[in-house]
């Protein structure tokens, strides 16, 4: 299966407009089989499946993960 290069994940911020970060394919796969995407600084880390479903991934201890509100496949 084909999947996209780039997401952007968009996430809820209180205080200013929605926050988006675009995440790169790696290498890996997650514990669901899919793959691994993450930011420029591997601190952002999430498993996506075929169908857009996200699983955020843990990139240290303590670490506090949101659920995007949207994610997007980035296109060109």
């Amino acid at each position: 299966m084909d999947y996209p290069e780039t997401y952007e994940l968009v996430f809820h911020a209180a205080a200013v407009e929605d926050d988006a970060v675009l995440v790169h394919r790696t290498e890996r796969s997650g514990a669901g089989g899919y793959p691994i995407y993450q930011d420029e600084t591997g601190i952002v880390r999430a498993e996506i499946s075929a169908d857009g479903e996200v699983r955020m991934v843990a990139s240290g201890g303590h670490q506090s993960l949101d659920t995007p509100l949207a994610v997007r496949p980035v296109t060109g």
